[in-house]
């Protein structure tokens, strides 16, 4: 079982948890306005950018993408499709990768682990040769473990649960959830944000679950008290009347919420109501919380959360500005995440000297060694190094809420 983030973050937060300046790992350009076509053949098809379609003369890469497109977590897959159609747009036009452009077809998961399979399946039906994906845990578990019977070279942005790197074949830009739960109680013990700390988690999903632990785990190290631990499930996601009742009344002046956005708004929204104010501090599933429809931004002033990426940093200016003029809404870290995949992938098969006629497993055993030599200066981290286990090696940021934007700390 992969542990190097959760065991090896621990030492990097302890040097550093201020941003460090994310650089992209190709300058970018302002591409043409897109379209989210879920059942692409390539980014030129999806996008009407001529700039985009494969070069006859050094063939071209068959890119898959699996995600949500539609239903609750559509704006994680949408953004992931996103950054990954942006970031094929600039490397194509920049030359592609050793003379080869590169393809993209992205299908929709709608965030169902059956579902995604069928997608996966799809895209091998089309040759894919490569895949960044699945964007959740569950479907991405699931994909991993049809792309590992297959030999298939897989990096996925954002499936954070341990498990879905688990097999040699694949790798992954985000932290695992352990990191992300050790990192966050080191993050509010050293910075001093709070003593008595109450949880609220989804015990339904292995994503809240599994961040949770880890984050019970640290707190006793960092002198953290626990004063109320609240699960919900998927089915009783509408109302926290007794978990926030719970956390007021035990003194909580600090609630982690290692939950999705959708949850979290509804939380911010019944905490109001109920005069109740304490932090809130969130991991990378709150990212999107802004764009809620309907939800009133200023209940998440002063929220905090770890994410890799803001898109009001300096270093993520250029790619924002082409990510707006392309899509016409602001990039999240789903998106960074992803555009930094396709960067490494890029960086890997340029290492590794791979060439479009390599059918996909010799392509992914090349792959495999030369993620663990190439080191990219990427959106979410400064260089990203990647080890045989498929985890990243970067430190982890912090940002605050402050006026609807985020400012990083």
């Amino acid at each position: 079982m992969r542990k190097f983030v959760g065991l090896g973050l621990a030492a990097v937060m302890a040097a550093s948890l201020t941003a460090c300046g994310g650089g992209n790992s190709a300058e970018t350009t302002t591409a043409a306005p897109a379209g989210n076509d879920t059942k692409t053949e390539a980014a030129a098809e999806n996008n009407g950018d001529e700039a985009a379609a494969p070069s006859a003369e050094g063939g071209s890469f068959k890119l898959g993408v699996v995600g949500p497109l539609t239903g609750p977590a559509a704006a994680y897959g949408i953004a992931v499709q996103n950054g990954v159609d942006l970031a094929v747009k600039e490397i194509n036009e920049a030359g592609g990768v050793n003379g080869a452009m590169l393809e993209m077809n992205s299908q929709d998961d709608e965030h169902d682990p059956e579902k995604s399979v069928n997608a996966y399946n799809t895209l091998k039906d089309w040759n894919m040769q490569m895949l960044v994906g699945a964007v959740t845990s569950k479907p991405c578990i699931a994909v991993a473990a049809e792309s590992a019977n297959d030999n298939l070279f897989q990096i996925t942005p954002s499936g954070s649960a341990v498990e879905c790197a688990a097999p040699d074949n694949v790798f992954r830009v985000c932290f695992a959830d352990p990191a992300q739960g050790t990192a966050s109680a080191k993050y509010i013990g050293e910075n001093k944000l709070a003593t008595k700390i109450a949880i609220i988690y989804d015990s339904s999903t292995e994503y809240s679950s599994g961040i949770r632990e880890a984050f019970v785990a640290e707190a006793a190290n960092e002198n953290l008290e626990i004063v109320a631990d609240e699960a919900f499930t998927a089915d009783t996601n509408t109302d926290f009347s007794v978990q926030l009742d719970k956390a007021k009344d035990a003194g909580a002046e600090l609630v982690f919420l290692p939950i999705y956005y959708q949850e979290a708004s509804v939380i911010l929204k019944q905490a109001s109501d109920k005069e109740f104010s304490p932090i809130f501090f969130g991991v990378d599933g709150m990212d999107g919380i802004l764009s809620v429809e309907n939800f009133d931004t200023s209940l998440a002033e002063g929220v905090m959360l770890l994410t890799p990426f803001s898109s009001t940093e300096e270093g993520s200016k250029a790619f924002t500005d082409a990510y707006v003029a392309a899509y016409g809404i602001e990039p999240n870290q789903f998106a960074a995440d992803a555009y930094d995949a396709v960067y490494a992938i890029k960086a890997a098969a340029e290492q590794a000297g791979i060439t479009p006629d390599m059918d996909a497993s010799t392509i992914c055993d090349a792959m495999k060694t030369a993620m663990t030599e190439i080191s990219i200066d990427g959106l979410t981290g400064e260089g990203m190094t990647w080890d045989a286990a498929g985890e990243t090696g970067k430190a982890p940021k912090a940002v605050k809420i402050v006026n609807g934007v985020y400012e990083m700390q």
